[in-house]
């Protein structure tokens, strides 16, 4: 089967969670191309250099430099409308050159077609709103439900089994889905207990900006000047990857994954996005218990996630 593979772009979470899919599917001996734009599509492509790739509508939007992001988020509806339109025709087109056997959208909405079938990627089912908009949960899960219902079939990348759940509440309505499990491009490592790193802690950036960078500085100011020897890979896949030493801070725009793994599981202290992505790869290298989960500031199910995982520890 010829399969498009393209993740949204924002942040890296759901780029990240299609690198297994991806080698999945070239282990079954499926032609993959890849689709996307902006960061989610440069990591993709730096994981599989030699599959072919084509751009699609390019999504560039910002969080408000406060802590509640409705209003961005809603000023922002039109160029979300008119994005999700610019993907559906582009798509279009794409079919109207080749035939492509199936299309996998991990959110982006307007990545369906009759000609072809057409698979949703998420984990939230149930979307959370902030503190004064709850009332408006039901209303925005139904509009999720208008735009994933276009899709052959729908893909959660969780278990169905709500004790097991990765995403808790995010993940499980009654709608009609298929649960496919937890996708992490780390494989499950065995317990190691004699793992060597020069870093104490270990900082894995991403996420919408000004916010990534906000935390970026954050984490600087906290740690500056202190003993604890301090990795921040800052998940800017575009850049260079140069390493800048700050006394006791290196800094470093991205890692491959054997050195990311390495880093992490060789770190005293963890901080992260809560982020669901980012739950499934801790999860499976087996160190949520020593991860400091950070929502982004006015993203409810980043909120969620992190109240749900910091009680554990």
């Amino acid at each position: 089967m010829k399969i498009l593979v393209a993740p949204l772009n924002w942040g890296l979470g759901h780029a990240s969670r299609c690198v297994p899919l991806v080698q999945r599917l070239l282990d079954e001996g499926h032609e993959v191309i890849l689709g996307g734009d902006g960061e989610s599509l440069t990591l993709l492509r730096k994981h599989f250099p030699k599959l072919r790739y084509t751009y699609l509508a390019p999504l560039n939007l910002q969080y408000s430099k406060g802590t509640r992001q409705v209003f961005a988020i809603l000023r922002a509806m039109p160029k979300l409308i008119k994005w999700s339109m610019k993907d559906h025709l582009m798509l279009k087109a794409l079919l109207n050159e080749e035939s492509i056997d199936r299309v996998i959208s991990d959110n982006r909405f307007g990545l369906y077609s009759k000609k072809t079938e057409s698979i949703y990627i998420t984990h939230q089912l149930h979307i959370m709103l902030p503190r004064g908009w709850k009332w408006a949960e039901p209303i925005a899960s139904r509009i999720h439900a208008r735009i994933y219902m276009r899709y052959n079939k729908v893909w959660v990348p969780d278990y169905a089994d709500p004790q097991k759940s990765l995403a808790g509440q995010l993940s499980h309505t009654t709608a009609k889905v298929d649960y496919i499990g937890p996708l992490s491009r780390f494989q499950k490592q065995s317990p190691i207990t004699n793992h060597q790193s020069p870093f104490d802690i270990v900082a894995v950036l991403s996420g919408l900006e000004p916010h990534r960078t906000l935390l970026e500085k954050e984490i600087i100011a906290r740690y500056s000047g202190t003993e604890e020897q301090v990795l921040i890979v800052q998940g800017l896949m575009h850049r260079p990857n140069t390493r800048i030493k700050r006394g006791n801070i290196t800094i470093l725009p991205y890692m491959t994954d054997s050195e990311l793994t390495s880093a992490l599981l060789g770190a005293k202290h963890i901080i992260a996005r809560s982020g669901y992505s980012t739950i499934m790869d801790f999860n499976a290298l087996g160190i949520l218990d020593k991860a400091e989960l950070i929502p982004t500031p006015g993203q409810p199910e980043q909120e969620y996630l992190a109240t749900l995982y910091n009680k554990m520890q």
